[in-house]
Protein backbone atom coordinates (compact mmCIF):
# COMPACT_ATOMS: atom_id res chain seq x y z
CA UNK A 1 0.00 0.00 0.00
CA UNK A 2 1.49 4.02 -0.70
CA UNK A 3 2.23 5.70 2.12
CA UNK A 4 -0.69 8.94 2.21
CA UNK A 5 0.59 12.09 0.54
CA UNK A 6 -0.45 15.31 1.40
CA UNK A 7 0.10 18.75 -0.38
CA UNK A 8 1.01 21.93 0.75
CA UNK A 9 2.11 25.04 -0.08
CA UNK A 10 5.49 26.45 0.67
CA UNK A 11 5.93 30.38 -0.19
CA UNK A 12 8.79 33.02 0.12
CA UNK A 13 9.04 36.85 -0.88
CA UNK A 14 12.09 37.68 -1.45
CA UNK A 15 13.38 41.28 -2.30
CA UNK A 16 12.65 41.48 -5.76
CA UNK A 17 10.41 38.36 -6.33
CA UNK A 18 8.09 35.50 -4.97
CA UNK A 19 7.66 32.44 -5.09
CA UNK A 20 4.50 29.69 -4.30
CA UNK A 21 4.98 25.72 -4.65
CA UNK A 22 2.45 23.43 -4.52
CA UNK A 23 4.41 20.09 -2.57
CA UNK A 24 3.47 16.53 -1.83
CA UNK A 25 4.63 15.44 0.87
CA UNK A 26 4.35 12.09 3.16
CA UNK A 27 1.28 12.10 5.83
CA UNK A 28 3.52 13.16 8.97
CA UNK A 29 6.26 15.33 7.57
CA UNK A 30 7.37 18.07 9.71
CA UNK A 31 7.54 21.89 8.90
CA UNK A 32 11.51 21.61 8.72
CA UNK A 33 11.10 18.28 6.61
CA UNK A 34 8.90 20.06 3.65
CA UNK A 35 11.36 22.96 3.28
CA UNK A 36 13.49 20.54 2.31
CA UNK A 37 11.21 18.77 0.27
CA UNK A 38 10.06 21.81 -1.45
CA UNK A 39 13.78 22.54 -2.87
CA UNK A 40 13.05 26.19 -3.01
CA UNK A 41 16.41 26.29 -1.69
CA UNK A 42 17.66 26.02 -5.25
CA UNK A 43 15.52 29.23 -6.41
CA UNK A 44 16.69 31.13 -3.36
CA UNK A 45 20.62 29.89 -2.24
CA UNK A 46 20.86 32.37 0.26
CA UNK A 47 17.80 30.83 2.41
CA UNK A 48 19.18 28.77 5.53
CA UNK A 49 16.42 26.10 5.41
CA UNK A 50 17.65 24.72 8.68
CA UNK A 51 17.88 27.36 10.76
CA UNK A 52 15.02 29.93 8.55
CA UNK A 53 12.09 31.44 10.57
CA UNK A 54 8.49 30.00 9.56
CA UNK A 55 5.17 30.18 9.65
CA UNK A 56 2.15 28.80 8.86
CA UNK A 57 -0.94 30.89 7.56
CA UNK A 58 0.49 34.31 9.44
CA UNK A 59 1.24 32.32 12.77
CA UNK A 60 5.02 31.89 13.41
CA UNK A 61 6.26 27.86 14.08
CA UNK A 62 8.01 27.77 17.36
CA UNK A 63 9.30 24.67 16.75
CA UNK A 64 9.33 23.56 12.97
CA UNK A 65 11.71 20.71 13.67
CA UNK A 66 8.63 18.80 15.62
CA UNK A 67 5.44 20.58 13.46
CA UNK A 68 3.57 18.57 11.09
CA UNK A 69 1.65 19.19 8.57
CA UNK A 70 -1.92 19.41 7.49
CA UNK A 71 -3.55 18.96 3.84
CA UNK A 72 -3.77 22.48 2.71
CA UNK A 73 -1.19 24.30 5.33
CA UNK A 74 0.76 26.68 3.88
CA UNK A 75 4.71 27.47 5.24
CA UNK A 76 5.96 31.19 4.83
CA UNK A 77 9.11 31.67 4.69
CA UNK A 78 9.87 34.82 6.74
CA UNK A 79 13.08 37.28 6.22
CA UNK A 80 14.77 38.65 9.14
CA UNK A 81 13.61 42.36 9.66
CA UNK A 82 15.78 45.13 8.01
CA UNK A 83 15.65 47.44 10.82
CA UNK A 84 14.20 47.63 14.48
CA UNK A 85 10.41 48.44 14.24
CA UNK A 86 10.71 50.32 17.29
CA UNK A 87 14.06 52.22 16.45
CA UNK A 88 12.56 53.51 13.34
CA UNK A 89 9.11 54.52 15.30
CA UNK A 90 11.04 56.81 17.88
CA UNK A 91 14.09 58.06 14.80
CA UNK A 92 11.21 59.13 13.33
CA UNK A 93 9.28 60.68 16.44
CA UNK A 94 12.49 62.59 16.84
CA UNK A 95 12.60 64.45 13.49
CA UNK A 96 9.38 65.15 13.82
CA UNK A 97 9.92 66.71 17.13
CA UNK A 98 12.73 68.17 15.71
CA UNK A 99 11.21 69.85 12.67
CA UNK A 100 8.38 71.21 15.00
CA UNK A 101 10.87 72.58 17.02
CA UNK A 102 12.20 74.15 14.11
CA UNK A 103 8.86 76.01 12.81
CA UNK A 104 8.29 76.82 16.23
CA UNK A 105 11.49 78.78 16.63
CA UNK A 106 10.87 80.57 12.38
Amino acid sequence: MAEAEITVEVVYAAVDRQLMLCVKVPAGTTVRQALLLSDIGAEFPELDLAQCAVGIFGKVVANAELRTLKEGERIEIYRPLLADPKEVRRLRAAKAAKARQDREQN
